[in-house]
């Protein structure tokens, strides 16, 4: 066993260098840049909401309650939703979907909650809608008009949205299945809805070019099916008008000169490059197959994140100190070598926290002081069962080893018991949106497993480096016997 102590120590000393050097705080972080192999990462410590304040605002599709939303479609628009706010350059920030239809975004530390909200707003919903059945003029002077379209609306509210080309303008008082034409007029009434031949969620590319005279404009390239459904279109509406429909309002009524059949096109305008390239990021990330709107917004102020800070590191400290307190009191040298081992697992686990990175919340902080209670426990086992070998009068070392290798199966199962609890509310707050359970769970499922290797490795090899040279028989008030 002392060859194999030998073994590990160094590189258990090797991953408590490495441990301090990450926990630092301001560290440098890690930089590299050797041929390929580019790495640029700062190890910070992420903060939730609660703890800096911040934005929290609540989305959810804004279509009929009867209406039937597609699983998938609102997933892509969780990650869509991330995509762009995460171009508000806060790297903290949090997007999980609550629910079939909700969709929730924290923004810790942001500073400017009116733009993040507006960001947040735009819902980016891009549709091909049909103006066919006006006249060039009437088409035309809609452009920048807002209108509303039968996309999320269905004859029968048990049936999604059919995006099949069509030239009919459908009445809302028409009878479920059937369409009925209507003649539109200048200015359009409330009451007119115009037809969505497809949606944004069928671009696959978006860049800005410019054309022959040098204007800016938005190229877009189709999927596969959206270039099928723009192709027929086009195809059996040449000279017609296709509104490009943003957010309901017509940024471009262009006029189909000839079929497009290779699921290529642009979008016209009187574009600059800001606004050309602000759309087509807006395009690229925000073409969203379910129509947002905001729900609910909740703006955290950071005196109260700073006085939450204060007072959860105070509570870590005080329990961590007392944890410490009884064990060198109580177990005498083992618990002095425990209370070492307890702080490798402190180090270790927030350096877990900034790789991973964890997004450090209170309900995190109290799963990770629970966590230290976790692994304070896999000690207590072990020291219990030591005290019992040495009583029936063993030798040191192969007590410390009897003792360990006894104490191992109430560990494994306990420490595993808790794991798939952890699992479970981390599935729940995944599921219904509930980030503070799913902080908890988290930090203490790390913890948990971080603990099991702490006791393993670190607590057994550091018994075996400093009791090995001692005599019992000498010294048995050291072990609280």
């Amino acid at each position: 066993m002392k060859n194999k102590t030998n073994q590990l120590l160094p590189l258990i000393a090797i991953l408590i260098l490495l441990a301090i050097w990450i926990d630092f705080p301001n560290g440098p972080g890690l930089h590299l840049n050797i041929g390929s192999l580019k790495i640029d990462r700062s190890f910070d410590t992420h903060l939730g909401l609660d703890l800096v304040g911040g934005v929290q605002a609540l989305l959810e599709a804004d279509l009929p309650a009867s209406a039937v939303i597609d699983p998938g479609a609102m997933n892509s628009a969780r990650a869509i939703v991330e995509s762009r706010v995460n171009g508000l350059g806060v790297s903290e920030a949090s997007v999980q979907q609550a629910g079939d239809r909700r969709i929730l975004v924290e923004l810790p530390g942001e500073k400017d909650a009116q733009t993040a909200l507006e960001t947040i707003k735009k819902t980016g919903l891009l549709e091909f809608v049909d103006l066919t059945q006006l006249a060039t003029d009437e088409a035309l002077a809609l452009e920048n008009q807002t209108i509303q379209t039968d996309f999320g609306i269905s004859a029968s509210s048990a049936e999604p949205l059919s995006v099949t080309p069509s030239t009919e303008l459908v009445s809302p008082t028409a009878a479920p299945g059937t369409s009925q034409t209507l003649t539109p007029t200048l200015p359009a009434k409330p009451a007119q809805i115009f037809h969505t031949v497809m949606t944004g969620a069928d671009l696959k590319n978006i860049q800005v070019t410019t054309s022959q005279t040098g204007e800016y404009q938005v190229a877009f390239e189709l999927s596969g099916d959206g270039a099928k459904i723009f192709s027929d279109f086009t195809t059996q509406h040449v000279g017609k008008i296709l509104a490009i429909v943003l957010d309901k309002r017509i940024i471009s009524a262009p006029r189909i000169n000839t079929p497009i059949t290779d699921g290529r096109g642009v979008i016209t305008g009187n574009f600059t490059m800001q606004s050309a390239n602000d759309l087509a990021i807006q395009l690229r990330y925000g073409s969203l197959p379910v129509p947002l709107k905001v729900a609910t917004t909740q703006t955290v102020g950071p005196t109260l994140g700073q006085d939450s800070l204060r007072k959860s590191l105070v509570a870590g400290l005080i329990g961590l100190g007392a944890v410490g307190l009884f064990m060198g009191l109580y177990y005498r040298l083992p618990g002095i070598i425990a209370d070492l081992a307890l702080i490798v697992y402190s180090l270790f686990t927030l350096a877990f926290f900034k790789l991973i990175p964890v997004t450090l919340t209170l309900p995190g902080i109290a799963g990770f002081v629970l966590s230290i209670g976790m692994a304070v426990d896999a000690n207590i086992l072990i020291f219990e069962r030591l005290k019992e070998e040495l009583r029936a009068g063993r030798n040191l070392r192969p007590a410390i080893d009897l003792g360990w290798s006894r104490a191992w199966p109430s560990i494994r199962d306990s420490n595993l018991s808790t794991l798939i609890t952890c699992f479970i509310l981390f599935w729940f707050g995944s599921i219904f949106g509930a980030s503070i359970v799913k902080g908890f769970s988290l930090t203490l499922a790390l913890g948990v497993i971080i603990s099991m290797f702490t006791a393993i490795v670190v607590t057994r090899n550091f018994l075996h480096l400093v009791l090995d040279n001692i005599k019992l028989n000498e010294r048995p008030q050291w072990f609280g016997l």
